[in-house]
This record gives structure tokens, sequence and C-alpha cells, in this order.
């Protein structure tokens, strides 16, 4: 069975989907990017903030969902311009410093918003 996830700790949804839906011991996460959850703006000063913002919203959603960061298996990234790679993996090895999940990062022609990067996760409960 399916359960839905609602939490105010990452933004609401802004289309017709889920923050994030648990299913047989998985946290699913709909993609994130940097809006703040308690402000309702964008935190994109720097492409790290606006990254580090992304993790915290999924931090949100996969702890609302009974797991954490460090029981994420699978990260997808979605970002406009791969140039910004560097500073994605620095950011990521702020919050990963040990066995990191796998993880895909694709380049986009756009994203919601117009924010630079949008990452989505597969949690295990």
């Amino acid at each position: 069975m399916r359960k839905i996830i609602k939490t105010n700790e990452s933004p609401k949804a802004i289309g017709s989907y889920s923050q994030g839906i648990i299913h047989n011991g998985l946290v699913f996460t709909s993609g994130q990017i940097c809006i703040n959850p308690k402000t309702g703006k964008l935190v994109n000063d720097s492409f790290k903030d606006e990254v580090r913002q992304v993790l915290e919203n999924l931090k949100g959603v996969v702890t609302h969902g009974g797991s954490n960061l460090e029981k994420i298996a699978k990260l997808t990234v979605f970002i406009t311009d791969l140039s910004l790679f560097s500073e994605l993996n620095d950011v990521f090895n702020e919050y990963f410093r040990e066995n990191p999940p796998a993880r895909s990062t694709i380049e986009v022609s756009a994203l919601p918003m117009d924010v630079r990067v949008e990452i989505e996760a597969i949690g295990i409960i």
C-alpha cells in the first residue's frame, strides 16, 4: 500500500504531484528545487546555496517518510549547466561524507521557476 507524504519541512507541491510516496519500505520523492519552505522564496544567491536548499528540502521529505539522508539509495540530479558539476560535488561532499548514494546527473534545458538544479531521491526506510 502506498502512503502520501505531506510535510511543512519541504515546499508545497507547485503542481499536481505529491512531495513523496512511501511504498514497500522505500521513500520516493518528487523533484525538489530551492524554495525555502518557510518563506516560499527561492534560495539562489549562489549555486551552492541553491543545492544546499534542495538537499534540505529532500531531507524534509525523506525524514517525514521515515528515512534520512544517510539512507538515500539513489539521487537523480537535473542541472541546467554541467559546468557547475564541481560545485554540485562540493556540496554533495558536505552532505554525504561517507557512503554516498548512487547518483545520475542530467543536463536539461530548463527547470521550473528558472532554477538551476532539481533533485529527486529514493530512500530506504
